[in-house]
């Protein structure tokens, strides 16, 4: 974790713009490794803490609220090998709470969007660590069957979800001529144990948790495979819906049991949230009896009708939390403490351990975030060490057990020359985290990114692994980022090369062409801009819309004041501080001349943005100001966007509509001043209604 160890009172504007653009990027990459890879690197208590601490900023500083922070993401890029399919309705994520404050915090957020007052009721339903599915019925047969992916895209599993009983081919009954339905696959414990000790048996593959078994099986390749595994699945959303099915979401899961779902025997309705922390409790005590892994549990507002006024908010429905358990525990050694260098030079550690046991899964390593962490918790190499874990991942060291501390353990020395190239690694000022200053001549970074270059988010070309991408750079053939595009010449060359043959490499030929037309969000998030993630770069994408534009309105934000960089930093979810990255990036002539000699070896695709049929204000830039008073400021924001219009947070002369409340101030006063069109709420509302 790389977030600023201070609390959030003691940070300047600057510095939470900062860290929040640092923990989107870090979050954004964890998201990758659980939902892409279904190979997570870090444990869910730290993962969440990341996660709170961006919640905690972005609550103290709203003005910093991006579309780019990780609550606008949902999961991670689609993997590659399956077709890929977009969800009628995004597959959305959850927020978290930890406890019962946080929780009547929920609700009272609710009431206060809605302007309600009395008590409301929930459906609470254990939260199962499995693999979110979405299913389509067409005229009640099952037509096609997708995982969540990054929540808009997922991979096509049809195939394998037919192979599953308990997922119907045909539902019972009165059903909608089209309705998605979501749930949860997963595996049972006892089911887990039995399949680890046939694969043992067998010598194939042990999975570490049945989350990583269920999301294994069902992203097989050839169905037999999935068919021989005993997955199994509970129901609770619905989707995209030609027709109403219910009023409440109590009716609604009532309903796939009719039409022939299983639902959670566990879930119940709460007429009042005072029911919530007993439900919670109670849920707890029967944990660790249950035959399937839960991680805590859902709270859902039961009423549809107000479901549908909430809305969501970046990657999370307002309508629904996770009320998550405490994480579990052990102690084992710390052997070693090594560093790693990541694609921007981050210098990271990584406790090395005595395998130990957490919560039934084995582990042997573990972050340590950075040198602030390690001296705050003066974790020294003998250390008997407490670990956390709420998930089914690498956990975190909690404390150190100091009466068992060796007698010769020395406080750990952080390095501050690069393990890589021996370059000097410095902690800029404010941050948290020693940078290698070696940049493309640093080995670790210029390989690494390259890896990010063709990882699935990006570039996505099979066959370009970090173990080929290693190879081909120590024998000088890769250098920038085009270097890969001109691989194909070398294809005779690498058929000869051990490991390979004339299919494999004229495969590589045909994938790295196939790569040729990219996405401009694919393109940008390729770069490694530092703090440019996926989302960022989606959002990037969307705003500029073609890459000559981007590249001709970033090199004009290059000048401090422009009308480029005012209008840059006054996208929502973009920011002065990332603004600021992509004017350094674009100020330095070697990095321009690098994505020229880039862009000539590819199409680039305008970005696609989905406007609303007939919207009169579809592409058009707006901005709110002053006091709303027959909505409040997220209705009408979300109100904005849903009908394709771009919501920034200043007016320039690039703004089309500023919508002026009461008690409107400067921005009202600059709309006046640049001719920009103004209306009164009455009229925005005429206008979009």
């Amino acid at each position: 974790m790389t977030a600023d160890p201070r609390p959030v009172e003691d940070l300047t504007e600057e510095d939470a713009a900062a860290e929040l653009a640092r923990l989107a990027i870090e979050i954004a990459h964890h998201d990758t490794a659980y939902h892409t890879r279904d190979a997570p690197e870090i444990s869910d208590a730290d993962y969440d803490d990341l996660r709170r601490r961006n919640a905690a900023i972005e609550a103290r500083f709203p003005a910093l609220i991006r579309e780019d922070s990780p609550s606008s993401r949902v999961g991670g890029e689609p993997a590659t090998g399956f077709a890929k399919v977009r969800h009628r309705t995004p597959m959305l994520s959850l927020d978290n709470a930890f406890g019962a404050e946080e929780f009547e915090e929920f609700c009272a957020r609710i009431r206060r969007f809605l302007a309600l007052t009395g008590t409301l009721s929930f459906v609470a339903e254990p939260k199962i660590d499995g693999l979110s599915i979405s299913l389509t019925y067409e005229n009640g047969h099952f037509v096609r069957g997708a995982t969540r992916g990054d929540g808009t895209e997922g991979e096509d599993v049809t195939a394998n979800l037919k192979t599953m009983k308990s997922v119907p081919d045909r539902l019972r009954g009165k059903v909608p001529a089209l309705i998605e339905i979501r749930g949860e696959v997963f595996m049972t414990k006892a089911d887990f144990l039995a399949l680890n000790q046939a694969q043992a048996g067998a010598g194939g593959k042990i999975f570490a948790n049945p989350r990583n078994a269920a999301a294994g099986s069902l992203r097989q390749m050839d169905p037999s495979i999935t068919a021989s595994r005993p997955l199994s699945l509970f129901a609770y959303a619905q989707g995209e819906s030609s027709e109403p099915v219910a009023e409440t979401h109590w009716a609604y899961l009532q309903r796939l049991q009719e039409w022939g779902f299983s639902v959670n025997p566990l879930s119940r309705r709460l007429h009042d949230e005072s029911e919530a922390e007993a439900f919670q409790n109670d849920i707890g005590l029967q944990r660790a009896g249950l035959g399937y892994d839960i991680d805590g549990v859902v709270y859902k507002l039961d009423d549809l009708r107000l479901q549908t006024r909430l809305g969501f908010v970046g990657r999370a429905p307002r309508w629904a939390i996770a009320w998550k358990f405490p994480a579990e525990q052990a102690t084992t050694v710390l052997k070693e403490i090594g560093i790693q260098v990541g694609r921007t030079g981050a210098l990271t550690p990584v406790a090395r351990l005595e395998p130990v046991n957490v919560g039934g899964v084995l582990v042997q390593n573990a972050t340590l975030h950075n040198e602030d962490e390690i001296a705050r918790k003066d974790i020294r190499i003998g250390d008997t060490v407490v670990l956390q874990r709420a998930g089914d991942v690498i956990p975190q060291i909690v404390s150190v057990v100091l009466d068992r501390r060796p007698p010769d353990a020395e406080p750990f020395k952080f390095p501050d020359l690069c393990p890589a190239c021996g370059s000097h690694a410095v902690r800029p000022p404010g941050e948290v985290v020693r940078r290698c200053t070696g940049g493309l001549t640093c080995p670790a970074q210029r390989v690494e990114r390259l890896i990010h270059f063709v990882s699935r988010p990006a570039f996505d070309i099979d066959g370009l692994g970090e173990k080929t991408i290693q190879e081909f750079y120590n024998e000088g053939w890769l250098h920038s980022p085009a270097d890969l595009f001109r691989l194909p010449e070398r294809e005779a060359e690498i058929a000869t090369r051990e490991g390979w043959g004339k299919t494999s490499a004229r495969n590589l030929a045909r994938a790295i062409a196939n790569r040729r037309r990219v996405p401009l969000e694919r393109f940008i998030y390729a770069l490694g801009i530092r703090r440019i993630g996926a989302t960022n770069a989606r959002l990037l994408a969307r705003h500029y819309g073609s890459y000559q534009n981007w590249r001709t309105q970033m090199l004009a934000a290059t000048t401090i004041g422009s009308d480029e960089r005012l209008a840059l930093g006054s996208i929502i979810g973009i920011g002065p501080a990332i603004a600021e990255e992509l004017a350094e990036f674009f100020g330095e002539h070697r990095n321009v001349e690098t994505i020229d000699e880039l862009a000539r070896e590819l199409t680039i695709e305008e970005a696609v943005v989905e406007q609303a049929a007939d919207s009169p204000v579809a592409g058009k830039t707006v901005v709110f100001t002053g006091t709303l008073e027959t909505m409040t400021r997220p209705e009408a924001k979300a109100r904005a966007e849903a009908l394709g219009a771009k919501v920034t947070d200043s007016v320039s002369k690039k703004t089309d509509i500023v919508v002026v409340g009461a008690d409107a101030g400067s921005k009202a006063r600059k709309a006046a001043e640049l001719g920009v069109r103004t209306l009164t709420e009455e009229e925005w509302k005429a206008l979009v209604d």
